[in-house]
């Protein structure tokens, strides 16, 4: 009997010992699956986004960034940024203790609004689409191949190195590479620098003596009186200029991709940030067919780089960007205007497909990126000037002076909204250009921009119409 006893509680302590082990066995099957849904769960909405931008695998490859496992440590990026914050600090060269910000736009998206703010803060030099110097020189060049040139062109420009100008002052026609360079590009100055009669350090003291008003002063620079008063000054009396100043801004509409400044911002000693502006596809469409003319070159470079933008694997159907024939209500046209109005729209798909990998790519949230990376959606610039304005000035490291909000609350409520002149820079009702793409664009055309954009448009939270919700 005692025996018998024996045999079953050894029956029974083997079978605990094997519920046990099947126990131990699904929880070391569970947890990593656990684990794992979350994150799929977490990438489930990017996931339609991904297939239809698949180029963003192969940009990323070309800057040289690869996908890195998070650190176990959650300290270990903020030590990682104190480090290179550090290195920064003490680095050498012009660009040691400076903070350099690059505007990243596009065409008709208010960034010229954006860079003026900058360029009337006291404590800035600023600098106007430095870049159209080199596309007009590398004219047809499409926009993706010249990204590399382009990054470049801001390493040089951002250590107060304007020799770089030069390459690209010179006429376009060939010359003998060999023989010495012509007297355009050897003796370029203040003059020859694009968007010199509106930048407040040329045209104030002491580069220009004459100047109707301090540098420190808050308020548009008057630019017939700036080329009267102010003479050319050489290169290098604006390079010492640039040296004096903490904050280094360049605004520019050129550069195609976000990825291309990746090794720019890995680079310590120059601490550079970046503020992304956006605007909805719909009004930027609308403010470029108002200037359609003067952005026909530029928009050819950017369609050209159409093979980049179009996904990968098996063709979707899609109408044509923009067909002849969808301009401007009531406008008169003609063959030249209907191909304007196609290259336009063709361009604007282009863009849209750069701004998804952009945003594609900030949300992967690569360490280069971290704290040097901000968004700006032009309708919150203008709805709240005063608090954006902060946030950008605290983004750069730099004081709000209280001329600075009484100049930006002007700036975007004046008496009109539309200008003969979509270049220049004036007061307007800035409110009122949020919505006016829906008073001046016909059905057809909000159709065709929210097929070429409606991703990007998704991500930043511009609704579609009431006919194209999805």
């Amino acid at each position: 009997m005692k025996g018998r006893r024996r045999w079953c509680w050894r029956g029974e302590h083997r079978r605990l010992v094997l519920l046990l082990a099947l126990y131990t066995l699904l929880l070391l099957l569970l947890v990593p699956y656990a684990l794992d849904y979350g994150a799929r769960r977490a990438r489930a909405d990017q996931e339609p986004l991904l297939r239809r931008c698949p180029s963003l695998e192969e940009a990323l490859s070309e800057w040289g960034w690869e996908q890195r496992r998070p650190p176990l440590d959650d300290n270990a990026d903020d030590d990682e940024e104190e480090a290179a914050a550090a290195a920064a600090a003490a680095g050498n060269g012009s660009g040691a203790g400076k903070r350099h910000i690059y505007l990243h736009a596009t065409w008709r998206t208010g960034s010229s609004f954006l860079g003026e703010l900058f360029n009337q803060h006291p404590d800035v030099f600023y600098l106007y689409e430095p870049m159209w110097h080199l596309w007009q020189a590398l004219y047809p060049g499409d926009a993706l191949s010249l990204q590399g040139a382009l990054r470049d062109m801001l390493r040089a420009l951002f250590r107060c190195d304007f020799s770089v100008l030069r390459l690209y002052a010179a006429p376009a026609a060939p010359r003998d590479p060999l023989g010495a360079a012509p007297p355009a590009a050897a003796n370029l100055t203040t003059a020859g620098i694009f968007g010199w009669r509106t930048n407040k350090v040329i045209c104030s003291a002491p580069l220009c003596p004459a100047a109707p008003r301090p540098r420190r002063e808050i308020g548009l620079v008057d630019g017939a009186a700036c080329e009267q008063r102010c003479p050319p000054r050489a290169l290098r009396e604006l390079e010492a200029e640039c040296r004096k100043y903490p904050v280094v801004v360049i605004k520019d509409v050129r550069l195609l991709e976000l990825g291309a400044l990746l090794p720019l911002l890995r680079e310590p000693g120059l601490n550079l940030r970046v503020v992304q502006l956006f605007r909805d596809p719909r009004a930027v469409h609308n403010s470029r067919l108002k200037a359609k003319q003067a952005l026909l070159r530029e928009s050819i470079q950017v369609l050209r780089s159409r093979h980049r933008a179009e996904p990968r694997g098996p063709p979707r159907p899609r109408q044509p960007p923009l067909p002849p024939g969808l301009g401007l209500p009531g406008a008169g046209r003609g063959p030249a205007q209907h191909r304007a109005e196609f290259f336009l729209g063709g361009a604007l798909e282009v863009i849209c497909q750069a701004w998804l990998r952009d945003l594609l790519l900030a949300r992967r949230d690569p360490a280069a990126l971290r704290r040097r990376y901000t968004q700006l959606r032009y309708e919150d610039l203008v709805r709240e000037p005063r608090a954006q304005l902060r946030r950008l000035l605290r983004f750069a490291g730099l004081p709000v002076p209280p001329a600075m909000e009484a100049f930006v609350v002007n700036m975007t409520r004046g008496d009109a909204y539309s200008s003969e002149r979509p270049f220049l820079i004036s007061a307007r009702d800035a409110r009122e250009a949020v919505h006016a793409w829906r008073e001046r664009l016909s059905r057809q055309q909000v159709r065709q921009v929210e097929a070429a954009c409606g991703e990007a448009m998704s991500l930043l939270a511009y609704p579609l119409s009431a006919g194209e919700r999805r």
